[in-house]
Parts: C-alpha cells; structure tokens; sequence
C-alpha cells in the first residue's frame, strides 16, 4: 500500500536579490563610504554652515560644526569698513598663506560623485524597466497607515529580531527608507553638491534660484548627507540583528 506524504509547511516565494541590484548595491556602498570620508575632510576645512548666497569667517553663521579644521587659521587684519563709523565689516585679508590641504579630497569627492549619479540612474532605468521600484520599494497608501507603521515599528523593537529572507517583499518602513533615499535623498545631495560648482550654476543658475544660492545648498547638502549616513547606520544595525551571514550571502552570491 502506498504513501502518501503530505508537506504541511507553507511555502514561500521569496524573490532574491537580482544580479543587478546586487552589483549596484555594493557599488553605491563603496561610493557613499568614500564620499563619506572625502566629504568630511573638505568640511574640516570650514566647518560652518550658513544660508543664502555668500558665507565666510567675516559673516555669521548659521551653525558651527565642533569639530577641528585641518589647518591653522593665522587671523585676520583690521577689518575694512565701507563708511565711516560703519561697524559692519566688508573685507579683511589673511594673515596666513591660502591653504589648499584638501585638493586631493575634493577630487576624490567628485570622482566618487561620478560612480554614485550613474550606478543611481542605472538603478533607476532598470528598476522601472523591471517593475522592481514601484513593486517592491515604493510603498502602498495601505502601508504607510499610522496602525500599520505603528505595528511594524513594534515589530521592531522586539528582541531577538527573525532571520530575514533576504530580498523583497519588505515591510512598510524599510520600504519609506529605500524610497525615502533613492527618490529624494540622493536626487538632492546630487542637485545640491551641483550647486555647489560655479561652473555649473554659471551654465544653470536655475539651481541658484532653487535652492537659494551656493550655501543654502552646502547647507542642505550637508543635512541630507547627515540622513544618509544614519540611514546606513541603522541599515547595518538591522542587517547586524536579521542574520549577518544570510544577509551578506543573499547580496553577494544570491543565495
């Protein structure tokens, strides 16, 4: 008499990591590192913020970074005032020579820029092409609802966390993250590191109007920055807590 087994278990379609996503993925990942480090080194240089068009040590500043600059400020002489009696100061001229210690960052910055904006528009074109944004990383209205954010934030928070499948489908907030940095985190720290360059306003001084001059932008260039790296804190946090092994294995070799 035969048997006949029968397989209880519920079965899953897990969709894996496609080759593409997996080569992009690592690629932006060495980019947003380098960019990281290159970008902190420019900023030692003057780490002050300010808004609107023009920003110096002369004027004030929005907000002062507290961290160290990566020379010696030897001061400034006595202030020239445009009128008499003015106490506003117009210019002033250093009494050090004109440093230029983060050449060598700057390019690598830009270089990094470059692999960063077309491994991003890559993604882009693919991933619509393919149905991978809108169908696995845009979310729906129904899962950005107070009570379903709020159940998966729950989720969260609950110790240990279960191994992920490593790959889509994804829950609502790492769907509001991804989204959330390849819709509008990156398209602004590109179009503000853009804005940034004379060249290139002086080609499209549209970006000047947009983002109210060159350091509004470093301004907001800076603060998105700052998201990004949380963003990947948080997102090596959670690959940490979900199974690190699985993970890694799932975005390099696919299984």
């Amino acid at each position: 008499m035969a048997t006949t087994i029968v397989d209880l278990q519920p079965r899953y379609s897990v969709a894996r990591h496609a080759g593409w996503v997996r080569i992009s993925h690592w690629i932006l990942a060495a980019s947003v590192v380098t960019l990281a480090f290159s970008g902190f080194m420019i900023l030692m240089a003057h780490p002050r913020l300010y808004w609107g068009k023009v920003g110096n040590d002369l004027t004030p500043a929005l907000f002062e970074l507290p961290i160290t600059r990566n020379y010696m400020h030897g001061g400034w002489t006595t202030p020239i005032a445009f009128f008499p009696n003015n106490s506003a100061v117009v210019s002033a001229a250093r009494t050090y020579d004109i440093f230029n210690e983060n050449s060598w960052a700057r390019s690598l910055h830009f270089l990094s820029a470059w692999f960063l904006v077309v491994t991003s528009l890559i993604y882009l074109v693919v991933g619509l092409a393919t149905g991978h944004l809108w169908r696995d990383l845009v979310p729906r209205l129904r899962e950005v609802s107070p009570r379903t954010l709020w159940r998966d934030v729950m989720s969260h928070l609950r110790l240990p966390m279960p191994v992920a499948r490593g790959g889509p489908p994804y829950g609502s907030l790492q769907k509001l993250a991804y989204a959330g940095v390849i819709l509008i985190a990156l398209p602004l720290m590109v179009l503000t590191g853009l804005t940034m360059s004379p060249a290139v306003t002086a080609a499209y001084p549209l970006l000047m109007d947009l983002f109210g001059g060159s350091q509004s932008a470093r301004t907001i260039h800076f603060f998105a920055f700052a998201l990004l790296m949380l963003f990947l804190l948080v997102h090596v946090v959670m690959v940490a807590l979900t199974g690190f092994r699985h993970q890694i294995r799932t975005m390099t070799i696919g299984n």
